[in-house]
């Protein structure tokens, strides 16, 4: 009987065989470079979260697996680019887990998960790293991006102390923003301040341990879901959304919180 490592590399080979079949002898995926696959590999990306967040296993399952293929896909396009190849793709993540997990792979104390973050970053600058704040794509939704800036200052000590000084700057910034547009016909000062604001607003959810991508997400899948009982409940009225006030509109949308 095979053991558990047997079956995971016999058919992650198979997998590969499998990839590098399809990058030979398809019409599409023979054209495809590293360019071309982004759109599909941020897709998937997003596909994996959707599955998460509805708690959809086999979906996740699914989707996990079509991931795994962009790795390959991308990883068979370096190869014959004579970059690199799936083997450095796998030697490489090993070697960087060893490194900066030295708590786990060699004799370094800890007592918890913040030391485990600032040793990160004290890892990372010393592998050439020129920033505390490399490493975070410019690519990323600026939500995220925000958390993610905002976490790795904290990691080198440049933070508040606690939640309660951030909920008086988001209180802060909200005057301002007010401020600015009750006082100023300024676009670019308006939306400084909004950005002030948001980047406040995404610090505190930082420190209250949520992500704030995550929270605006199911928000607006909650919108969402309740506009469309709008819609359902005016159009069974055999009217048109432009047929009724706010008001009557307003009453459905509270409605729609008790379903």
């Amino acid at each position: 009987m095979n053991s558990y490592m047997d079956l995971k590399m016999e058919e992650f080979d198979k997998l590969v065989e499998i990839m590098e079949r399809v990058r030979k002898d398809c019409p599409w995926d023979e054209k495809q470079d590293h360019r071309s696959l982004m759109q599909y590999l941020l897709e998937e990306t997003y596909e994996v979260i959707e599955s998460i967040e509805q708690k959809d296993d086999d979906h996740l399952k699914e989707e996990l697996g079509d991931l795994i293929i962009q790795i390959l896909f991308h990883s068979i396009i370096a190869e014959e680019r004579e970059r690199f190849n799936l083997k450095d793709v796998l030697t490489s993540i090993s070697e960087k887990l060893i490194r900066r997990h030295p708590h786990v792979f060699r004799s370094l104390e800890i007592s918890g998960e913040r030391d485990v973050l600032e040793n990160w970053e004290k890892i990372k600058l010393n592998e050439g790293k020129k920033s505390a704040l490399e490493g975070v794509p410019k690519t990323l939704p600026a939500l995220l991006k925000a958390s993610r800036i905002q976490s790795k200052a904290s990691r080198v000590g440049f933070d508040w102390k606690e939640y309660k000084d951030v909920f008086k700057k988001v209180e802060e910034e909200i005057l301002e923003l007010k401020d600015a547009a009750e006082k100023n016909n300024n676009r670019e000062k308006i939306e400084e301040e909004l950005g002030d604001l948001l980047f406040s607003v995404v610090n505190l959810s930082r420190f209250l341990k949520i992500n704030p991508e995550d929270a605006l997400r199911k928000t607006i899948n909650t919108f969402i879901k309740r506009f469309l009982i709008i819609e359902k409940e005016i159009n069974s009225q055999g009217k048109e959304l432009t047929d009724v006030s706010l008001e009557e509109m307003d009453k459905i949308w509270e409605k729609a919180k008790d379903m």
